[in-house]
């Protein structure tokens, strides 16, 4: 791909200009200046990280105590992983029942984090409406998410919490709360995709980091763009590499921009080119490391691993995503240590719906609640948190081959997350619309 030169970055910024987008970027920034000493210490941030596609949870998080893999393997046959290799999980409270966990064995990085306290596993998380018992889902008496199963309403489902409206998303609730914490909302809410119903609030519009240039999107239908072929990281790194600086003296809008940018340059962790996880987290890290002089003291990202709809060649194609998850969220907590921040990054992860216990033939199917991943400084890791499925078919949970009726909301999820972030309890509900439906309203996998 051609360098981007300053003349040509700085262009694009004027197109940004005439978007509205330029201007009150630079007025946040023409006051940060000052404050930026004092921004630092009060930083934090939500990244979260979409499995596209619906990842089969049954073998991220094989059981390996011996009746549990046995029926695993019983149902699970060709797509079984073998428990010789599966990595063992020791986590601080043992679980119920002798149910033992281990990571498939290509999240041998996230492993070493869970041990090490960094990681926790939330267990049979989904989109419920309202606590659900299994005769209710049966009789269809209490209020059930819309288009259950559908990779379309579920992944709404996911970014909006089951709310009535797909317009509003709960990390866009949750920056609708903190932006007057931030010296300008531009920095607040940043995707790295076009898919980001989840960070669009009332008040807040995500900024979209994509292979197409800036965009600041709303909802589903997108607002104000600029369109170019280079990466936001790549015109960072190019503007970074370039000798011509006679283009910036002339305009101040510009020479803030890039003053604000500038963090970004040093960071030494390796992210891997060939991994798209891996460079959209790069862009993720070096928009923190800017954020003193971006002004921001809270801000929510969004990234998207694709691929995750296995319904053949499963474990191919799934060994393949769980090493790029690996390789990516492990890269990308060593530069949060780098930055000397991981206590105040929090990533987690979300998809649309966990799969069916049941294979068909190499393959698994469309299911419901899933396992998910929070990783940070600040989670109270080596610990599996909500409620461990019974591993079988035609269990309490079982709402047909295998797929888990939930035992934990999005809600409870999202809402955790949000009160560790600083939204306060009596706005916990404005993020969480069904939380008040639930009795445990923090699952306890963040420190205070």
């Amino acid at each position: 791909m051609n360098e981007l030169s300053r003349r040509a970055f700085l262009q694009r910024l004027s197109y940004l200009a005439g978007a509205g987008v330029v201007a009150p970027m630079a007025m946040g920034l023409s006051a940060n200046k000052a404050r930026a000493a004092t921004a630092g210490p009060d930083y934090k941030a939500l990244v979260c990280v979409l499995l596209d596609g619906g990842n089969d949870q049954a073998n991220t998080l094989i059981p390996i105590d011996t009746s549990s893999y046995a029926t695993y393997h019983k149902i699970r046959q060709d797509i079984a992983l073998d428990r010789s290799n599966v990595l063992p999980l020791i986590p601080t409270t043992q679980l119920a029942g002798g149910l033992k966990w281990g990571f498939n064995p290509n999240l041998k990085r996230l492993n070493s984090l869970f041990h090490l306290k960094k990681l926790a596993v939330l267990q049979n998380v989904g989109s419920l409406v309202q606590p659900t018992s299994m005769d209710q889902y049966k009789n269809r008496s209490v209020a059930l998410p819309r288009g259950l199963f559908a990779h379309y309403n579920q992944k709404q489902n996911w970014q909006s919490t089951a709310s009535d409206s797909f317009r509003e998303g709960w990390g866009g609730r949750i920056g609708d709360a903190i932006i007057k914490q931030n010296s300008h909302g531009t920095f607040s809410c940043i995707s790295t995709d076009d898919d980001n119903v989840f960070l669009t609030g009332e008040k807040t519009n995500p900024l979209t980091v994509t292979s197409d240039g800036l965009k600041i999107t709303g909802g589903i239908e997108e607002g104000s763009s600029v369109s170019g072929t280079t990466t936001f990281s790549e015109a960072l790194s190019s503007l970074f590499t370039s000798s011509d600086d006679s283009t910036v003296a002339n305009s101040t809008n510009e020479s803030m921009m890039l003053s604000a940018i500038q963090d970004a340059k040093t960071i030494s962790t390796e992210f891997s080119a060939e991994n798209t996880l891996a460079q959209q987290l790069k862009t993720v890290a070096s928009l923190i490391k800017a954020r003193d002089k971006l002004g921001a003291k809270r801000q929510i990202f969004f990234v998207k691993l694709k691929g995750f709809d296995t319904h053949n060649d499963l474990l191919g194609r799934h060994d393949t995503l769980m090493r790029l998850l690996d390789d990516a969220l492990g890269s990308f907590y060593e530069a949060t240590e780098e930055l000397g921040v991981s206590q105040n990054v929090t990533t987690f992860t979300m998809s649309e719906f966990g799969r069916t216990l049941n294979s068909y033939g190499n393959g698994s199917e469309h299911g419901w609640g899933s396992h998910h991943f929070i990783m940070g400084g600040a989670v109270k890791g080596r610990d599996f948190y909500g409620q461990a499925p019974e591993i079988g078919l035609n269990t309490a949970i079982d709402v047909g081959e295998g797929a888990w009726l939930p035992t934990t909301s999005i809600d409870q999820y999202s809402a955790t997350l949000a009160k560790w972030f600083g939204v306060s309890d009596n706005n916990l509900t404005m993020v969480a619309p069904n939380l008040h439906k639930f009795n445990n309203q923090d699952l306890g996998f963040m420190s205070s």
